[in-house]
């Protein structure tokens, strides 16, 4: 179900990782069914659209002007611009085809001090059509293909995503891999060896082609809600062996790998990562 709905909320929150920013959401939910997906804990099913996108894009443009002079660069969000995550909430190339996509690019492509960013496990071709002028960033979201047939259903596969790069690249967009959520299981190594493997033959421009990494972090609630709904692959996402409980900012119990053998899983991910694709660039991991 898809309904359009008038964003009231127009707050724009701090990241610090993956953007410097967030911005309010154009889209709300997700039209796919990842097993470990957050937004399906807030809203289980369909999507709404923001109605008033220049409403938003006014925020974003009103909380810019302060931004440039609080945010220092080069960062490592980016050596010049300000970043905005677009797409916190929502994957979205998967809906872009019900924002006023276009106009929400050509924002950030002619502002002078910020860009747009969002993670996604949907190649949408539709894209290549349009030339951001590096004013857009899209994070192919990435884990080994065995996986990803069981912990995210219907999305395209890692090697769309990954012949995506180049041709995403070309188009005119800037491109990261975002290797998350990096989920712990028996021969996780070897199956993340072969996907950097499978990455390293098939990237021609490697130039810029920067990674975030983030591990697991799991939820008492959606643990408990996909085995109600025989949602496959639990057993990978619920390992109380190797998680303690995190009481999130808004109250809810998550779970994330043990502290002291989460810097050993880092560790090795990085050794192997580093192995075999050091030229794309760990931003940052955790």
């Amino acid at each position: 179900m898809i309904e359009e709905v008038v964003r009231k909320s127009l707050k724009i929150r701090p990241s610090g990782r993956s953007s410097d920013f967030i911005s309010p959401s154009f889209g709300w939910g997700c039209l796919y069914n990842c097993s470990y997906c957050y937004m399906k804990r807030h809203k289980p099913k369909g999507l709404s659209i923001s109605t008033n996108t220049n409403q938003i894009l006014t925020e974003i443009n009103t909380h810019a002007l302060f931004a440039s002079v609080e945010v220092e660069k080069p960062n490592q969000t980016h050596h010049k611009y300000i970043t905005y995550d677009i797409s916190c909430n929502e994957d979205f190339a998967l809906h872009a085809k019900h924002h006023e996509w276009e106009r929400i690019f050509d924002f950030f492509k002619h502002h002078d001090n910020i860009m747009g960013s969002f993670a996604t496990k949907y190649v949408n071709e539709d894209l290549l059509k349009y030339n951001p002028n590096k004013k857009i960033r899209i994070r192919f979201s990435m884990m080994p293909e065995n996986k990803r047939k069981v912990h995210e259903p219907n999305t395209s596969t890692i090697l769309e995503r990954i012949k995506a790069i180049d041709k995403f690249q070309d188009a005119g967009y800037e491109v990261h891999i975002n290797f998350s959520p990096i989920i712990v299981y028996k021969g996780w190594l070897t199956d993340y060896e072969e996907l950097f493997e499978l990455i390293n033959s098939n990237i021609i421009n490697e130039e810029n082609v920067l990674a975030e990494c983030i591990f697991l972090t799991h939820n008492v609630d959606k643990h408990f809600s996909n085995e109600l709904n025989n949602i496959p692959g639990e057993e990978d996402l619920w390992r109380p062996d190797l998680q303690e409980d995190k009481i999130s900012q808004y109250g809810s119990q998550n779970l994330r790998y043990i502290r002291h053998i989460k810097k050993q899983f880092i560790q090795h991910f990085t050794d192997v990562h580093d192995k075999v694709i050091p030229w794309n660039k760990i931003r940052y991991i955790f």
